[in-house]
């Protein structure tokens, strides 16, 4: 039963990651014009989404998932100063609150160790259960 929720809380943390990733590159221009409005270089762009889904997979399948966990929260205490620190407004609190609550999560992930039905756990006990 551990195990199933380390894979969930796994994929959970990681389909933000990769749906924001996927959104972007739907959108470049809407999010270039986003990121260049927050003074956001526009050549971050696709650094950005492919951390968001190369990252959002590794964490998701748990391969190499300390330095996907620390990389992605990093990537979301930065979101969350450049785009959302805007206090006066309710809204960008939240979304504030809740890029350094992930970030938390990424944290707890980076030091647990090898997760259940991963791919680090099966490189480094040779068995994936």
């Amino acid at each position: 039963m551990v195990g199933m929720i380390q894979l969930l809380g796994r994929v959970m943390l990681a389909l933000i990651f990769i749906l924001a990733g996927m959104g972007k590159i739907m959108d470049p221009a809407g999010t270039v014009g986003y990121m260049q409005a927050m003074g956001v270089s526009s050549m971050l762009l696709w650094p950005t989404i492919l951390l968001e889904i190369l990252g959002g997979i590794a964490i998701a399948v748990g391969y190499k998932t300390p330095l996907a966990a620390i990389a992605l929260a990093l990537f979301s205490i930065a979101a969350a100063m450049l785009f959302h620190s805007n206090f006066g407004d309710k809204m960008q609190i939240i979304l504030f609150m809740k890029d350094i609550a992930m970030a938390g999560g990424l944290l707890l992930l980076a030091v647990s160790g090898s997760t259940a039905y991963s791919i680090d756990k099966k490189i480094q006990k040779k068995t994936l259960f």
